[in-house]
């Protein structure tokens, strides 16, 4: 052993140790491996920053920005509504729907992507279903993986082992070339799940509610002179249909309904008192023809500001929409917000933002019945309560001089999604698609085709690009790849595939595939799967030239293992995801993840070995 190849495994031990405590965030982890190979001279500086430049971390990219663009203009979410009309199947049946639609949409799209928005579509599902949310979200994360995992761009795990294995000699993957494999995978997968899930956790985290106790926003609109809704009973429109909004109140003039009823009509400047989550209030506040912020002048009778507790909004904002968010704001004792109603403070300036909702933290004396009976602009603030307002996003940093009001979540005002662009994003997603699965393009040119058809046609903006790509992604392929040329420059891979060569030869198979199949999934279990992936591609390709045998089932084996990480919550980022909500915990990666781990392993041994 050489001091090369011990400086280079002191770098990856290094490497493992720093991503399996969390010590750094893996965009720190990947600068200092890209440091550290280039000081001690096992790459050339070209070679150190080659990761920025790989096509894997391109076409990575590229499909990263293609799922926002899908996200922003409606397609997946769209997608995904079809779960809700599966409310009447028992979970037996529901659970392998969910999973076999998620893992179908996942095959194409960003697979962290598709869960968080499932996440959502989840959330809303338990609630109005009286379905537990712990039985569905764990089972759609392994889904998101499984069918990511079919092909070749559903993962970015999938496009790393394809270029490493490319650079190193062997021909590159179809687009569906293990397509049938992977649903093999998933096939076995749902059943095992499906079985398993009455071991899964019940309802929601107990500590949840009693950690927050939170009531929906209450808030005003008005119905304007140009709403669709003019003329048409409660119960032809959302405020009826849609269980995630209630109609607390009607003001009509000086007559004030405390219950109206389905049948009433609205006109032209009804004041309606809404209670509803923070994702309806964020649609109400692009929806045509409804206001929540705006002095609005109706007929001869012009509608007093103060007595409608609604501010003027900035005209030059509101002709830039995306120059506004929201900002979610906890009140603490000593503030001087305390004691004052939303019409008070919003006549004082607190840093330029506009309160537009308040959430009053539950308890025994707050109900929600005692909301519908009180005016929204007599209820006074308290400790506890969470102001919704709506602000500049260059005036963010401002908020923090309020005293004794803690920032909670910033969200960026959502454009209207329009149905137009939703249809033009599908037809390019599918353009993408069908070139890249034709051969027409490989995926590198057709995603950046994608991409650039996005913009072209508006469907996404660089600046929402920038502030949403995950770029510790990007950061953590560029740092790891120049790790897969340090070892190669130095014979690291070859000393360990001598090694590997020298306690294999002679034995079957199976044992050889297994063995591989067996040291990625673990790996992937600790450090990151791309991280993972760029190790042991090098090394499986090298042990097949060693045996003489076939690569390309050592390949997958490095493919697939790589990306069944399901027996920690940290072996890939939508387990941590649905980890952090506090429905699980690690036993249940540990056990269910862990037997489904085992399954596949043997699985995929047998099947990947009957190839050799």
């Amino acid at each position: 052993m050489t001091i090369e190849i011990i400086l280079v495994f002191s770098i990856l031990f290094t490497t493992i140790v720093l991503f399996a405590f969390e010590v750094f965030p893996v965009d720190k982890i990947a600068l200092f491996i890209i440091v550290s190979l280039a000081v001690c001279g096992l790459v050339k500086p070209e070679e150190a920053i080659s990761g920025f430049s790989n096509s894997a971390t391109i076409t990575v990219l590229a499909l990263m920005i293609i799922a926002i663009g899908m996200e922003d203009t409606g397609v997946i979410s769209t997608l995904a509504r079809l779960l809700k009309n599966l409310h009447i199947l028992p979970l037996l049946l529901l659970l392998p729907a969910f999973m076999l639609i998620t893992a179908s949409i996942s095959a194409f799209i960003s697979t962290t992507a598709v869960v968080i928005v499932f996440i959502k579509i989840i959330s809303e599902f338990s609630k109005r279903f009286n379905i537990s949310e712990s039985k569905l979200l764990l089972p759609i994360s392994f889904a998101g993986i499984l069918g990511g995992s079919c092909t070749l761009m559903g993962t970015s795990t999938n496009l790393i082992v394809n270029s490493v294995a490319r650079d190193l000699g062997a021909e590159r993957f179809g687009f569906f070339e293990f397509t049938l494999y992977g649903l093999v995978f998933l096939i076995v997968s749902i059943i095992f799940i499906t079985i398993a899930s009455r071991w899964l956790p019940k309802g929601r985290p107990e500590d949840i509610e009693e950690e927050y106790k939170l009531e929906n926003y209450v808030t005003y609109v008005i119905v304007t002179e140009d709403s669709e809704l003019i003329e048409k009973k409660i119960e032809e429109t959302f405020l009826f249909n849609d269980g995630e909004i209630s109609l607390l109140k009607l003001i009509r003039g000086n007559q004030v309904n405390n219950a109206p009823g389905r049948y009433i009509k609205l006109l032209k400047g009804d004041k309606l008192l809404l209670l509803c989550n923070l994702e309806n209030l964020m649609r109400l506040n692009e929806f045509k023809g409804l206001d929540i912020h705006e002095r609005l002048n109706v007929g001869e009778a012009a509608y007093n500001l103060d007595a409608f507790d609604l501010p003027k909004k900035n005209k030059d904002l509101n002709e830039n929409p995306e120059n506004l968010g929201f900002v979610e704001l906890l009140v603490l004792p000593g503030s001087n917000l305390i004691g004052k109603t939303l019409k008070q403070i919003r006549k004082q300036s607190i840093q330029n933002a506009t309160p537009i909702a308040i959430r009053k933290r539950k308890n025994i004396r707050n109900t929600k019945e005692r909301l519908i009976r009180k005016d929204l602009d007599k209820i006074a603030i308290k400790p506890g309560d969470r102001l919704l307002v709506e602000t500049p996003i260059e005036d963010y940093p401002r908020l923090d001089q309020i005293e004794n009001v803690a920032i909670l979540r910033q969200y960026d005002t959502p454009l209207p999604q329009d149905s137009f662009k939703k249809t033009i994003a599908f037809g390019i997603l599918l353009l993408v698609i069908g070139l890249a699965a034709s051969g027409v393009l490989n995926i590198l040119i057709s995603s950046l085709l994608g991409v650039s058809l996005l913009l072209l046609t508006n469907c996404i903006a660089l600046t929402e690009v920038y502030h949403r790509v995950n770029w510790q992604v990007v950061f953590l392929l560029a740092g790891m790849i120049p790790l897969g040329v340090a070892m190669h420059n130095t014979g690291a891979d070859m000393w360990i595939t001598d090694g590997l060569l020298n306690v294999l030869m002679g034995k079957s198979n199976i044992i050889v595939i297994g063995l591989v199949f067996l040291i990625t999934m673990i790996m992937s279990g600790v450090i990151s799967n791309n991280a993972t992936a760029i190790i042991m591609t090098p090394i499986a390709f090298s042990l097949a030239e060693g045996l003489e045998l076939p690569y390309k089932p050592f390949i997958l084996s490095v493919l697939f293992g790589a990306n069944f990480s399901f027996f920690t919550p940290v072996g890939y980022q939508t387990n941590t995801l649905i980890y952090g909500m506090g429905f699980y915990k690690f036993r249940h990666f540990l056990i269910i993840g862990g037997l489904l781990s085992l399954i596949l392993w043997i699985l995929g041994t047998f099947m990947l070995s009957s190839i050799l």
